[in-house]
């Protein structure tokens, strides 16, 4: 189970004909209510229509009632009429919910340039309607709505104390920090409050999708919604709930690099010495960032020198004199030198999923980025329209 799993919730995933294939395209995730709601948005000047309307009604009052999520049609770089869609489309479901249109919140992904039917918008949406459902069934549609290069579903239940959080995702390409091309629905049944649910979301965010880095390219329509229905009538001190949405996220996080366009394996970044953990994390990024680095992932080249490159280019604090540099578990340059190896043996530890760990000083920051290796797949892949 997934954005079903915590009480209060429902879903459901149709075909309203925005994919010619035919295959699920339209997702809603609703509530019997309106109740408190957060998001986080990319920070793409040339955001979406779907992406301005959701944060505009987000602006009138933090709770929503539904969210309506579309594949096969970004509805980015659309104009006038594009903006028209998205009204429409929050229009439509807030008649049909019978509740405001500043209620429902509204998200697409797909090909950006190209129009969304009006008509495949407003017949998806009444037939999703009458499909909601809480079952297993009911959120794994979803999630398969929302697809579009995705080669499976992506969802996620943690359990807390007294509460539960559920999620799904999708996301293969055009990820970079804030954010990724992502859509994330959230839902947990705890009894918060939608600031206390902002924040905790804003942490989770941080420490997962704003350290997902696949191609260091950023896109127009990435959003991610937490809900929080209530249901279980258990409040969470905030921490708690933070670190909740945190391990949904990190695992959707993961999920998504595991599934990256043409990657052969996730690379975990650890970065730790910096001066902050702010810092950290931009260094992580930069790391991640470099083709050149990413490249010799993909060969399984513990290169720590392309590494160091990297760092040169970085606008924090490193102390090169005290760089360790470690790929699979061995260290392979210590304070700024290189140190004696089986390469062979680290090369063949580098074949799967693997880690680097980067010490830039002795600072208190710490950040973990999650970055994949750069194959020769991911560019015959992205040499064409999807």
């Amino acid at each position: 189970m997934s954005v079903v799993a915590p009480k209060g919730f429902e879903a459901v995933g149709v075909s309203a004909g925005i994919k010619s294939s035919g295959e699920l395209d339209l997702a809603i995730v609703s509530t019997r209510a309106p109740v408190p709601a957060a998001a986080v948005f990319t920070t793409n000047m040339a955001a979406a229509a779907p992406v301005r309307l959701s944060r505009k009604h987000l602006s009138v009052a933090p709770t929503a009632r539904a969210v309506v999520l579309n594949s096969g049609c970004a509805n980015a770089s659309t104009g006038k009429r594009g903006r028209a869609v998205a009204e429409l489309t929050a229009n439509r479901t807030a008649e049909l919910l019978g509740c405001a249109p500043e209620d429902i919140l509204i998200c697409s992904t797909g090909m950006i340039g190209t129009h969304l039917a009006p008509e495949a918008v407003t017949a998806g949406v009444a037939d999703a309607i009458e499909g909601l459902g809480d079952s297993d069934a009911d959120g794994t549609a979803a999630a398969w709505a929302i697809m579009t290069t995705d080669t499976e579903p992506k969802q996620v239940v943690v359990t807390a104390e007294g509460f539960t959080v559920g999620g799904m995702a999708k996301g293969a390409g055009m990820i970079r920090p804030d954010m990724a091309t992502m859509l994330v629905v959230l839902t947990t049944d705890a009894a918060v409050t939608s600031s206390v649910l902002d924040e905790a979301l804003r942490i989770a965010v941080d420490h997962s999708f704003h350290a997902l880095n696949v191609d260091g390219c950023p896109s127009t329509n990435d959003t991610v919604i937490a809900l929080a229905s209530g249901a279980s009538g258990f409040t969470p001190e905030p921490e708690d709930l933070a670190a909740a949405l945190t391990g949904a996220t990190v695992q959707l996080a993961r999920h998504i690099a595991a599934d990256a366009e043409g990657a052969s394996r996730v690379v975990t970044i650890a970065v730790t010495g910096a001066v902050d953990d702010g810092a950290a994390r931009n260094i992580g990024r930069q790391v991640s960032d470099s083709v050149l680095v990413r490249s010799s992932f993909y060969g399984a080249d513990p290169n720590w020198g392309r590494i160091v490159g990297a760092l040169g280019e970085v606008d924090e604090e490193v102390d090169f004199d005290d760089v360790t540099i470690a790929f699979a578990g061995t260290t392979v340059a210590r304070s700024g030198v290189g140190v004696t190896v089986d390469e062979d043996a680290i090369s063949a530890a580098m074949a799967g999923d693997f880690g680097v760990a980067i010490s830039v000083g002795k600072g208190p920051g710490t950040a973990r980025v999650f970055t994949t290796d750069l194959t020769p797949d991911y560019v015959r892949f992205n040499a064409e329209r999807s």
